[in-house]
């Protein structure tokens, strides 16, 4: 692929390492680019932040494709993941440590099968105040780091499947079909709630975002590997 190429505008397929945020990718992606090509200036971006506890799919758009962003972000949604019962986190995930124990004797397989199509359909749900929408001209885990207290506002979102993969005693994996705005945290905590007991997730993996497959993206070091060298 030339530098034209890249400028013109590129649909890149990523699969998001643990421990990086959307934006790292981002900036990592772009430094590449411009090393490679010796250019100055190229627009990236991505569509669709993914936790730094998450892996899987992100979208870069490239050039003049960045202005096509909101377009893959309004796409339909896959994940699969894990939920952990009997436990919540302020954050919703392993983020923060484990702040309150439930029971879980009283949970059976039928149960947490039924409670799924309590999920199922339009629903709303409100964000975790661990993430990055903005209060006040401020992201919300700012305030959740400071310990100040943020009245939320639930959204409507729609939760296409709700599937349960595997059940191992407290560790319920999932593979959830969704809209553009579900926080998969929030299903992880809410699904607790539903179970009258607790849950947070522990694991979480995009795999799908309207066609575009996990399975088809290059790692970071792949698409590394892929550039050419240094253009003298």
């Amino acid at each position: 692929m030339t530098v034209e190429d890249y400028q013109t505008g590129q649909v890149l397929l990523i699969d998001k390492p643990l421990n990086w945020t959307s934006f790292q990718v981002v900036n990592k992606l772009r430094w590449e680019i411009r090393q490679a090509f010796s250019i100055k200036k190229i627009k990236v971006g991505h569509a669709g932040t993914l936790d730094p506890l998450a892996t899987g799919l992100l979208i870069i758009c490239t050039g003049k494709m960045t202005k096509q962003i909101d377009t893959f972000q309004g796409q339909i949604k896959e994940y699969t993941g894990t939920i952990v019962l009997g436990g919540t986190t302020p954050s919703f995930d392993l983020e923060t440590e484990i702040n309150e124990t439930f029971p879980t004797e009283h949970i059976t397989e039928d149960l947490i099968h039924n409670t799924t199509k309590q999920f199922v359909g339009e629903i709303d749900q409100f964000p975790p105040i661990f993430s990055a929408l903005k209060k006040d001209g401020k992201r919300l885990y700012e305030y959740a780091r400071a310990g100040e207290a943020v009245e939320m506002k639930s959204r409507k979102i729609t939760i296409n499947s709700f599937e349960i993969t595997k059940i191992d005693d407290n560790f319920i994996d999932f593979r959830v079909i969704c809209s553009k705005g579900t926080y998969i945290r929030s299903l992880a905590n809410d699904f607790g709630k539903a179970l009258n007991s607790g849950g947070h997730l522990s694991v979480l993996r995009r795999t799908k975002i309207g066609n575009f497959n996990v399975e088809k993206a290059l790692s970071i070091e792949g698409f590394i590997a892929a550039l050419p060298s240094k253009v003298d």
